[in-house]
């Protein structure tokens, strides 16, 4: 069996997400688009603090680029791209909404009480989004949403516009500022939705999940498109068979019960003799969106923080891990503070075993991050172990 070496399963897995390449001068389209084919799926989140999530796997692949062109790759309901629960919610192709077809129905069979319950007001919304075209929550319901218990306090309407949407009644039909409208598949798709049968749809997003990975074990490929393990070890089995996945071994990759873990490396994936990079990586990157896969590749024990109370925070809330070459070295708590112009490195912190020159490396990535928001300034706030060499770095 081949057996890889910690860094080459690193570079294999960071080269299978586009990165070790040159930053272009100017980030256009193509470039923006090679990024999509090559992640498959864009998570969306929400927050705001310093950047909403699904800006940032572009910037870090390929530098400053015009936010509004893959706005309107993702946001046009006559594109190419719609949202689906393909891991979390995510922007994904609209041919691809047939390879979940399977999901659509089991969460129809999950929420058949549901539905059931709420049938009159199921048919009244998409009559409504019939004659009306696509909508959101808002420009429907006649109170809004309030945030909070298992569906957020939604509305009834919310509600079931969201059950329509997961089952496949309803699809994604742009967004109204940061609101997702609802439309009825004939309004946005060019073809109805061709349900792919799900062994061969699991095992299509499986494969695709191996690509972007690289080299990945059974949980990685399955969290990718959060497949059930079964159906995706079953998969696993028949893209080996097939030649598509090598097995491997990982020094250092282990089960709980400390024997070693199982691994496959995509036919076509290679370590680079050498990768170079330098990024900030979203908490929904999929490079550590698993972050049992973050701690196993890079010893890199990792958490968000934006759910934690504020005295428990050990590295700030917004925290972003820190990407130079082949390791994850640190982390920054950024806000960009747009009112006063200024982006906010609210706390700095290093890996026990992080090289020399994190700083002067980190630098030049946050001046484009700044520059990319409109930014005129950076603030180092002088929270971490890093913070103070990063301002040092800064002020030079």
């Amino acid at each position: 069996m081949e057996v890889l070496s910690p860094r080459e399963a690193r570079r294999i897995a960071l080269a299978a997400q586009g990165f070790g390449r040159a930053h272009p001068p100017t980030a256009g389209r193509s470039r923006i688009e090679a990024v999509l084919r090559r992640l498959h799926l864009l998570q969306i989140d929400s927050v705001n603090v310093f950047e909403r999530s699904h800006y940032l796997p572009v910037l870090a692949r390929i530098g400053p680029y015009d936010r509004t062109l893959l706005d309107r790759l993702l946001l046009d309901p006559a594109g190419e791209r719609a949202e689906y629960w393909a891991h979390e919610a995510a922007f994904i192709p609209k041919t691809d909404l047939g390879l979940f077809a399977f999901r659509m129905a089991a969460f129809r069979v999950k929420y058949a009480d549901a539905l059931e319950q709420h049938a009159a007001l199921g048919r009244a919304l998409l009559a409504e989004i019939a004659d009306r075209g696509p909508l959101a929550a808002s420009e429907i319901e006649q109170r809004p949403s309030v945030r909070q218990g298992p569906w957020w306090g939604w509305s009834d309407t919310k509600r079931t516009l969201e059950l329509l949407f997961r089952a496949g009644d309803l699809v994604s039909g742009g967004r109204k500022g940061f609101e997702r409208r609802y439309a009825l598949p004939e309004q946005v798709l060019a073809a109805p939705i061709a349900p792919v049968p799900k062994g061969a749809a699991v095992r299509e997003l499986v494969r695709r999940a191996a690509l972007a990975h690289g080299v990945a074990a059974l949980p990685d490929l399955a969290d990718y498109y959060r497949l059930r393990s079964d159906d995706t070890a079953a998969a696993v089995q028949e893209l080996e068979d097939a030649g598509e996945l090598v097995p491997v071994s990982v020094a250092g990759w282990q089960r709980a019960d400390g024997r070693p873990l199982k691994a496959w490396r995509h036919i076509d994936a290679r370590p680079p003799s050498r990768l170079r990079a330098t990024a900030v990586l979203s908490p929904f990157d999929p490079v550590v969106w698993q972050r049992d896969r973050a701690l196993r590749l890079f010893g890199f024990h990792y958490r968000i923080s934006i759910y934690t109370p504020a005295a428990q925070r050990v590295h700030g809330y917004y925290v972003l891990p820190v990407l130079v070459d082949d390791r994850l070295v640190g982390r920054v708590d950024l806000k960009a503070d747009r009112r006063a112009g200024r982006l906010l490195v609210q706390a700095a912190w290093s890996e026990a075993d992080a090289p020399a020159g994190v700083a002067e490396r980190l630098v030049p990535v946050l001046r484009d991050a700044a520059r990319w928001q409109g930014l005129e300034s950076i603030e180092v706030a002088g929270a971490g172990d890093l913070a103070p060499a990063l301002a040092g770095a800064l002020r030079g």
